[in-house]
């Protein structure tokens, strides 16, 4: 009942305007055949042609200005003169190629929003097609949580022999099973994260930081990792042979997640007796962070895409990952205030930085 009900108020609808443009042709019929020939009211069809457009579509609006154009024309030896002056007919010839661009350009014109119209439910259908799925891996990861934690807590438990003794082999076996699900749940707690920043903005906790005292205790965290691959951490501040202070405001909790997330990529794309540099440049309105590996650098066309979400890129780098922890640490950086970036280093490796502004009346004297 309501489709038919809805259907015929479009036909009255649609009755209602045709009746509409005919009534406007009527008039300016009667205001061209009742005035003298050199009055030329045949521009005012272009208010009629326009509203033919956005109403009927292009095939009307065509009918519409051919008709225009002919009642313009006609009106010249209709009704008839005694003397028709070549000014009379080059004022109507005008006023039909005004009609006439008239039509064309109102066709454009509606093209043009059609396609903007499209493009505007294309884009909306993305946005929503986006959330839903950020929705759904923000609510699949949070969820996975509380399995992974059970699992972890589970497995150390087995460790500890509460349910019974345990063989030395079975020890290692339960040692790995407890990293592997670790790992999983660090990467869960990332993508949930940077889901999260995405959508609610990254909350900083800013107090005075040092960044060389918080890098060198993210390196000491990482010492079993870099040992496990044979890799050395060495420290440079900036030329200066003493240890330097760079302070910044700053979530300490936030930016121990960035120098870890570039250390240990450092020290997973290095080869087995490399060292990997940390390097800690004071500088006037900047506290630069430099993570330094020997490893085989990044391809050129890889650079623009290095911190964005997922990617992982093809190179001869050796680690993969899963394109998150640089992601979350642009994220980091960026809602900091600074500013973080990549590159080659000569002859071989890579070298991924950081800058933060300085912490105003904060010395970054020697300490």
């Amino acid at each position: 009942m309501t489709y038919i009900k809805a259907k015929f108020l479009s036909k009255s609808s649609h009755f209602g305007k045709s009746l509409l443009i005919l009534g406007v042709f009527l008039v300016l019929g009667i205001l061209e055949y009742s005035t003298p020939n050199d009055y030329v009211f045949g521009y005012l069809y272009s208010g009629a042609i326009l509203l033919v457009n956005s109403w009927f579509g292009e095939v009307a609006t065509l009918q519409a200005t051919i008709a225009a154009v002919c009642l313009t024309m006609l009106n010249a030896w209709v009704p008839g003169s005694a003397f028709i002056r070549a000014s009379t007919v080059a004022s109507r010839l005008i006023a039909s190629v005004a009609l006439i661009v008239t039509g064309f350009l109102s066709q454009r014109l509606r093209r043009s929003q059609e396609a903007i119209a499209l493009t505007r439910t294309k884009l909306e259908s993305q946005d929503k097609l986006a959330r839903l799925r950020e929705d759904f891996a923000s609510t699949l990861t949070h969820d996975l949580k509380t399995p992974m934690l059970g699992a972890i807590e589970a497995l150390k438990a087995f460790q500890q022999e509460q349910f019974g003794a345990v063989l030395p082999a079975q020890q290692q076996v339960l040692a790995t099973m407890t990293r592997s699900h670790e790992t999983s749940l660090q990467l869960l707690e990332t993508l949930l994260d940077v889901y999260r920043n995405d959508t609610e903005g990254l909350k900083l906790s800013l107090a005075p930081v040092n960044l060389a005292v918080l890098a060198e205790e993210v390196a000491s965290t990482l010492t079993q990792l870099a040992a496990s691959r044979r890799v050395h951490i060495s420290f440079n501040y900036g030329g200066s042979d003493f240890r330097q202070s760079l302070w910044v405001n700053g979530d300490a909790l936030q930016l121990q997640r960035v120098v870890t997330n570039l250390l240990a990529n450092a020290i997973n794309h290095s080869r087995r007796g490399d060292c990997v540099e940390v390097v800690l440049e004071p500088q006037a309105s900047y506290q630069v962070v430099k993570i330094v590996d020997a490893g085989a650098g990044i391809l050129p066309e890889h650079f623009p895409y290095l911190f964005q979400r997922f990617y992982q890129g093809h190179s001869d780098r050796q680690a993969k990952g899963s394109g998150l922890g640089l992601y979350l640490s642009r994220q980091i950086i960026e809602a900091h205030g600074g500013i973080i970036w990549a590159e080659n280093k000569v002859p071989t490796g890579a070298i991924f930085s950081f800058k933060l502004p300085v912490l105003p009346f904060k010395s970054s004297a020697t300490t």
